[in-house]
């Protein structure tokens, strides 16, 4: 397992994380996880639409890098280190119109200092329709 202490991430715990943030207003929720990844969900309707009524790539990579961020802080110990972004790519392979989609962060590498992250989005019918690389910058917690 990866997770810090060995502790299993709740998606009650990881919910509380952004309330008030950007993942909060997108609608997204955490859903599951397991021994070596992350799943959230995010709609796809009027907040996440871009003009022609698909979902909008900016929300894809906003729900990337939510994840991504977020399995990066369970993996280090928070009293001593954060994970920030440092890059993300995506590409972005299917249209949505509506729904939800969900997106399932597993670790490529965890580093001292650097993490590299892999994040599939894919619709209801498990279609493809994003991949995503984030590398996150881990550094101490005083410089938050």
């Amino acid at each position: 397992m990866i997770w810090w202490n060995d502790e299993m991430p709740s998606p009650e715990r990881l919910a509380s994380i952004g309330a008030t943030t950007m993942p909060a207003h997108l609608g997204m929720e955490f859903v599951d996880c397991g021994e070596d990844w992350i799943c959230a969900r995010m709609p796809v309707d009027h907040r996440t639409h871009q003009p022609f009524g698909r979902l909008h790539g900016g929300a894809s990579m906003a729900l990337a890098e939510t994840v991504g961020s977020v399995g990066g802080m369970m993996v280090v110990d928070p009293a001593r280190f954060a994970t920030v972004g440092l890059e993300i790519n995506a590409n972005h392979l299917r249209p949505v119109r509506d729904g939800w989609v969900y997106a399932t962060a597993r670790p490529e590498a965890l580093g001292r200092t650097t993490h590299v992250w892999s994040i599939r989005i894919e619709d209801e019918a498990g279609k493809l329709v994003c991949i995503s690389r984030l590398t996150l910058a881990v550094i101490p917690s005083e410089q938050r």
